[in-house]
């Protein structure tokens, strides 16, 4: 199942070119996570997760990421990925706290436009990178390894949706982030009925997907919903960017799914040219 769903009515070649990418690792248009092409980010998250009783994260060496050069403009219709950041270790913020995060009652609600969010740790989930950051979260970690509780800040819903993607794609949590991290609804039932029967047949070839950047789109003063386009490197062959709805409820960032279980319905996701207008945002693989 894939989280992001892709138009079948589209045309033209850039169409052909999206739908290759898709099925390049059986990045099934679906969107729960990303979005058409990009769908593969979080289609291929998806895919491969699903699992009823969760368990915790697997053990991984954390690592801080300082944002490094990216791809430029290029001459073609894609960007092609042809750079991976360095990793700098540094300890990691607790997995539960009292502070940041969502305990935050006076977040910094500076939108991230140029600079990349400082002082993050990124950690495996899965086979993805997720940041991590004391300020904007995730402050708490549940024992089956869901993680939680981000600041109701711009920054804030950046890492919310970023987690969750991550999660999505972990076949130890999947079903139980989809469970508390999405807004309850026909999406999110649509969305774990999805994740339970990919379980049942996992792909046979594991998608080497990772974040490189990031947009808020939208998010007024004091904003209860906001939308965040997500960008993937697609198996260094692309870069995608899918749109991540995101509402704040309880205290909280959650997910918010169409009714198909997707995140982008039939906003069809975009490969880009370049990296040009989102912050570059991304961990060592």
């Amino acid at each position: 199942m894939g989280l992001f769903s892709r138009n079948p009515d589209s045309d033209g070649d850039s169409d052909g070119e999206k739908t290759s990418f898709l099925e390049e690792r059986g990045f099934v248009a679906s969107a729960i996570v990303v979005g058409a092409v990009l769908i593969c980010l979080v289609v291929w998250a998806v895919a491969s997760n699903g699992s009823d009783t969760p368990a915790a994260n697997p053990s991984q060496s954390p690592s801080t990421i300082a944002p490094t050069e990216q791809p430029t403009e290029s001459s073609g219709p894609v960007a092609t990925p042809t750079e991976q950041p360095t990793a700098t270790k540094t300890a990691p913020p607790p997995p539960n706290s009292h502070t940041g995060g969502c305990h935050d009652s006076n977040p910094d609600q500076a939108i991230p436009r140029l600079a990349a969010p400082a002082a993050v740790t990124w950690q495996f989930e899965g086979e993805m990178l997720v940041p991590i950051q004391s300020a904007a979260g995730p402050a708490s970690t549940a024992t089956n390894g869901v993680r939680s509780c981000f600041a109701h800040s711009p920054t804030g819903a950046v890492f919310a949706a970023m987690v969750l993607l991550g999660q999505v794609q972990n076949p130890e949590v999947s079903v139980a982030a989809l469970k508390t991290r999405v807004l309850a609804g026909p999406g999110r039932d649509a969305a774990i009925a999805a994740a339970r029967s990919e379980l049942q047949t996992p792909p046979t070839e594991a998608g080497d997907v990772q974040f490189s950047g990031f947009k808020v789109l939208d998010y007024p003063p004091n904003a209860t919903r906001t939308i965040i386009q997500v960008v993937a490197n697609l198996n260094n062959k692309a870069y995608g960017a899918l749109p991540i709805t995101m509402q704040w409820s309880h205290g909280d960032w959650y997910a918010v799914l169409q009714d198909d279980g997707t995140f982008n319905g039939s906003v069809e996701p975009d490969i880009l040219s370049s990296l040009n207008g989102y912050v570059r945002f991304s961990g060592a693989s």
